[in-house]
């Protein structure tokens, strides 16, 4: 029993026990413990670890000079290192990763097979002598003689920008001053989307952010995520982030702990593509893909087998609140109470996917946009690599409604080829499936889902839903009053469209928008309903907000005009505007028109009416809510969608609803924005087939 209570509490840090059972027998007649070679032709069922960050062990070793592994950039353990970016194929041996290249020499095989060493059975288990080495290219992919890391460190202190090959992918790294950021906007073609930073240590990021204990444990953990913090003047570093905080990162690879000693103490660390396509992990790739937008190349001869970018969360409530779920999580499994082996191919935008087998749902990592070839072939082969792994052939398919994402096509393609049923799950009721997952709820409740755009059952554009059911079905019981949108998808990026309709809907003068190229042609659409959809999609309400205030007229990346919105608002205000809510054929609706008015007969400053609006929403969203749970008997509550990435709202709403007595849900495995809903699809795909 002994031996039961140190596996429950001593077991290796990296260990996941999800159950434990044991039986007492007699003791046999063996003389020692060893882990024999993997036998393959039986079913899988071993689960495949992240990416582990460096471990204290294996950093005291690198920076040891008496150590044989000093400054060695690939030094690993059993609690440390690669894993999911280096396997190919299951069981997890040496010969299945990409260090099958690089056969041990005798001083690492005796670590390897030696029970009592830290490295006992470490598969990317290697030293200078035996394994992977780094080198370092000129702009033109020309080798530069010498220590390519001190290489890449004189060029970064010069000004430089230098690719970085990490573990699941290339970094775009430099100094974060401001015309060396300006330059790398320029090359990269990323106007104005936040860079993340990597800090050599908490200390270093406290000096530019406050960090609270929960978020240094998150930036210190074994995962090393991006944590978004807030800056320490709001501000500051307008080169990475126009709003009031900015993604930091601690060094997770030995390399980078070398790239960032001494006399560099933070990099802007941003992915190695250009903007809108795939992370870039293949070093023939780098030199040709990035001619002309790096510097140098740290490039190393260890083969990045799955691209998985950098994982971004926020500490929310205590817990990891994900924003983007990727390296240090994925493959990791959630529990779910599944019985089957299924597929649910996720949205468009932030795409990913999610695979089942009994008791386990595989959510992917984050791959971006489905709007190029590359990614769509990336997110094609990785579904393949994770059915691979996990011995997963799906029995049935889910996708999304809307019938022109990519991920609708394949999900109808396959399904057909394999003649296995295809369930098509509407998109808000699969956000609020993800949640209720995400909390292991079972039953029905109401979810509140308020993000940019999603197919509605009635044809128009959703996102401003309360939804009453589970996973067996729901019924559309409130909403927001459509918002027309002139040019369809063009109002999007040009969001003072959007504010124009709201404007004009709400019977206000739209004289401050005259001066916008266009503005006699979107206004006789508004006026006429040409090519002017309706959306009652919640981001869009943002959007028009943020240019009525005058915050920004167009955007260059999604969801900047919330983003803005949220950092402009003056936390310190309380007040609030007029809001109506009515009923619409048995949909309680929020009508925005009041709200619209008021904001714009408001003579205060910009950040108060924006925390105005915001205070507005969380008050209407309370009544709605408060009176869909009398009418439908329903008081649990889950939150998801993009818009509750928004932390104004989040500090403020869900203690709103527990005032109402509601019991209140949010996210904190997965992520409340599209990239989870993958999850939510699966989910329904079990209950309906």
């Amino acid at each position: 029993m002994h031996f039961v209570e140190e596996l429950k509490y001593e077991h290796p840090p990296l260990a996941l026990i999800e159950n434990l059972e044991y039986t007492e027998v007699e003791p046999g007649d063996y003389t020692g413990f060893e882990i024999i070679e993997s036998a393959a032709g039986a079913r899988m069922e071993t689960l495949v670890s992240p990416d582990v960050g460096i471990c204290a062990d294996c950093r005291r070793e690198l920076l040891d000079p008496t150590d044989r592994r000093y400054r060695y950039p690939f030094i690993n353990c059993t609690n440390c290192g690669p894993r999911f970016t280096i396997i190919k194929s299951v069981p997890y041996d040496r010969v299945s990763t990409s260090m099958a290249d690089f056969p041990m020499c005798p001083d690492c095989g005796r670590e390897f097979r030696d029970i009592r060493d830290r490295r006992y059975h470490a598969q990317p288990d290697c030293c200078p002598v035996c394994g992977p080495r780094c080198f370092y290219l000129d702009a033109g992919g020309r080798a530069i003689p010498g220590d390519a890391i001190e290489l890449a460190r004189e060029d970064l202190k010069a000004g430089k920008i230098v690719c970085v090959k990490g573990l699941g992918g290339m970094h775009l790294a430099c100094l974060p001053l401001p015309e060396t950021v300006e330059e790398l906007r320029r090359r990269k073609r990323r106007d104005e989307k936040p860079f993340a930073v990597m800090c050599r240590d908490t200390d270093c990021a406290r000096a530019i952010c406050r960090v609270t204990d929960g978020e240094a444990a998150a930036l210190e953990s074994f995962r090393k995520p991006i944590v978004l913090l807030e800056k320490l003047e709001p501000n500051s570093l307008a080169q990475l982030s126009g709003n009031g905080s900015v993604g930091v990162m601690l060094p997770y690879t030995p390399l980078h702990v070398l790239l960032l000693g001494g006399d560099i103490d933070c990099l802007v660390m941003t992915s190695a593509n250009i903007s809108e396509t795939p992370i870039i992990s293949d070093n023939a790739e780098a030199l040709r893909a990035l001619r002309g937008i790096a510097d140098g190349f740290l490039l190393h001869n260890r083969d990045i087998q799955t691209k998985c970018d950098d994982s971004l969360i926020r500490i929310y409530a205590g817990r990891d609140y994900p924003l983007r779920r990727s390296r240090g999580y994925v493959p990791y499994p959630v529990t779910v109470p599944v019985r089957r082996m299924l597929l649910a191919c996720g949205a468009e935008q932030k795409a990913s996917f999610c695979l089942s087998k009994p008791g386990h749902a595989f959510p992917s990592q984050h791959m971006g946009d489905l709007k190029n070839a590359e990614t769509l072939d990336n997110w094609e082969k990785q579904i393949d690599h994770f059915a691979g792994l996990f011995d997963i052939v799906p029995e049935a398919i889910a996708c999304d409604k809307h019938p022109d994402y990519l991920s609708t096509a394949y999900a109808e393609e396959r399904a057909e080829a394999e003649g296995i049923p295809l369930l098509r799950i509407q998109h808000h009721h699969a956000h609020m499936a993800a949640c209720m997952a995400d909390n292991s709820l079972s039953g029905e409740c109401l979810g509140l889902v308020w993000d940019g755009t999603g197919f509605g059952e009635d044809g128009t554009i959703w996102g401003g839903e309360v939804l009453a059911g589970g996973y067996e079905g729901f019924r559309r019981v409130g909403s927001m009053r459509p918002i027309p949108l002139a040019g369809g998808d063009a109002a999007i990026g040009d969001i003072w469209r959007v504010g124009l309709s709201l404007m004009l809907g709400s019977g206000c003068d739209t004289a401050r928008f005259e001066r916008e190229s266009g503005y006699d042609t979107v206004l006789r659409m508004l006026e006429t309903g040409v090519n002017s959809p309706l959306s009652s999609g919640m981001g869009r309400l943002f959007d028009g907000v943020c240019a009525i205030l005058g915050i920004r007229g167009r955007t260059s990346y999604e969801g900047q005009g919330a983003v803005l919105l949220e950092a402009a608002a003056d936390a310190r205000e309380a007040g609030e505007y007029p809001f109506e809510l009515y009923d619409a054929g048995g949909v309680l609706t929020l009508d925005w028109r009041a709200v619209v008015r008021a904001l714009c007969a408001d003579s205060a400053a910009a950040g108060i009416r924006a925390a105005r609006f915001m205070n507005t929403l969380v008050s209407a969203a309370a009544r709605q809510l408060a009176g869909l749970a009398d009418a439908t008997g329903l008081r649990r509550v889950v939150l998801s969608g993009g818009v509750f990435q928004n932390m104004y709202i989040m500090k403020r709403l869900p203690e709103r609803l527990r005032r109402e007595g509601l019991e209140v849900f949010a996210h904190s495995r997965v992520s409340c924005n599209d990239e989870g809903i993958s999850l939510g699809q699966l989910m329904i795909l079990e209950a309906n087939i």
